[in-house]
């Protein structure tokens, strides 16, 4: 085979074999294959493409251009959650616990931020001597204790995925819907799951801004998960403004210790419970959705999945004191009120436009290696459907720096008032 035979094949839009997905893949993982080809069938696929069976063939080749962790020694079905990303969206946080107290085993391989969108290693690090890069045995071990681990992918889990998403990035080729499934799968599937249940983020502050490509999305991602042969469920989830009302590293985990002390915002508690229900369906643990939904929160209102949150804590090397004295996370040195220069209604939000504003605040990265500060974010008080009064507080900023109008300005921008509010559904769409 030939690199330039499958690029123009694929560019004529003619469906690539599985043999010739696979010289593709290995090829590129060893060095043979260079960039500037590589490129040139990526943007091939972004305009012409793929079947079901390419990209099954594509997360395939993905999936063992490296280590597959192996998990059988893990008692139980093994089940885990993958969300698109999305600003505020530390629902990986108290979700673990809380089913790890029902008796799911859930190993959790997650990922940090880039640009508007947090991610779960970087807010679980606010937490004092926190260790996400467990050792593969670490991290079998803790799971079969424990019953959650949450830790980095090991060095050599879909090398391939990882050396094409770099060139996706430089490359104009990120949104192509093939390539971003098959990224997100074949690190799934790498990571020895049985069970997996997808939250794909919706509107203006996700990945898909349309609902349309959302699903589509969706579909294409439960496609593999089927053809790979294990459980899996999609539920299109809305990002039309942040989940609950911190966006911030150490201010989402105090967030998420209060949704596990059953209290917290409602929109990050029924999601959790949500998605948590799915989870215990899959592992087999309940009848139906009512009945899981009833068990994950008899564990919230007894305190057990709080308890196990701070053995998730102490067995990672952290500090589970931060659980009962939240002024043990990082705090940052000042507070910048953001007040509303008119009455009205919230209608909407720029929810990308929060999340930028956290990450020039320190809170994110503008580019891979820049460091974070867990202290700073931005908390909001009003959400979409909130009445507001002319010089009410809209949101908090958490800042190193007694003054920032800069962000002040673009918070400020980014939550619209008006006369009428629609509250968009938290769940949008559920794919199976």
């Amino acid at each position: 085979m030939r690199m330039v035979d499958i690029i123009q094949a694929k560019r004529d839009g003619r469906e690539l074999t599985k043999e010739q997905i696979q010289f593709v893949i290995s090829g590129y993982t060893a060095g043979t294959i260079p960039d500037y080809q590589m490129s040139a069938l990526l943007m091939a696929i972004y305009f012409e493409d793929m079947t079901p069976l390419e990209i099954g063939a594509l997360t395939d080749a993905m999936l063992h251009s490296g280590d597959v962790l192996d998990l059988s020694a893990i008692p139980g079905i093994k089940v885990d959650k993958h969300s698109t990303g999305g600003v505020g969206d530390k629902i990986s946080i108290p979700l673990a616990p809380l089913v790890a107290a029902a008796g799911a085993k859930n190993p959790m391989i997650s990922g940090r931020g880039l640009g508007h969108t947090g991610g779960t290693l970087d807010k679980l690090e606010a937490i004092p001597g926190f260790n996400v890069d467990l050792t593969e045995q670490q991290f079998i071990d803790q799971v079969t204790t424990v019953g959650t681990a949450i830790t980095s992918a090991t060095g050599n889990l879909a090398p391939a995925d990882k050396k094409i998403y770099a060139l996706r990035d430089v490359t104009g080729t990120v949104e192509a819907i093939p390539l971003i499934s098959s990224s997100i799968m074949s690190k799934k599937l790498a990571s020895g799951t049985d069970g997996l249940v997808l939250d794909v983020k919706t509107g203006n502050g996700a990945f898909m801004k349309t609902e349309e490509r959302a699903a589509a999305l969706a579909r294409a991602l439960v496609r593999i998960g089927h053809l790979a042969g294990i459980k899996i469920i999609a539920l299109l989830t809305d990002m039309d403004q942040p989940l609950g009302f911190t966006i911030g590293n150490a201010l989402e985990i105090q967030e998420s210790i209060a949704i596990l002390q059953n209290q917290g915002p409602a929109d990050v508690r029924d999601l959790t419970l949500t998605l948590g229900s799915h989870m215990l369906l899959q592992a087999n643990l309940a009848d139906d959705l009512t009945g899981a939904r009833h068990i994950l929160e008899k564990h919230l209102a007894d305190g057990s999945a709080l308890a196990k949150f701070k053995e998730m804590i102490t067995a990672q090397g952290g500090d589970a004191g931060v659980v009962d004295d939240p002024t043990k996370l990082p705090q940052a040195k000042h507070t910048i009120p953001v007040l509303s220069t008119e009455a009205g209604m919230v209608t909407g939000m720029a929810t990308d436009q929060l999340g930028v504003a956290s990450m020039i605040l320190g809170g994110g990265r503008q580019k891979k290696g820049d460091a974070i500060d867990p202290a700073v974010g931005i908390m909001l008080h009003k959400k979409i459907g909130d009445r507001v009064a002319n010089g009410e507080l809209l949101a908090t900023i958490y800042a190193e720096e007694a003054q920032r109008p800069d962000v002040q300005a673009m918070v400020s921008e980014a939550i619209h008032l008006g006369p009428t509010a629609t509250v968009p559904p938290l769940v949008h769409q559920v794919i199976e």
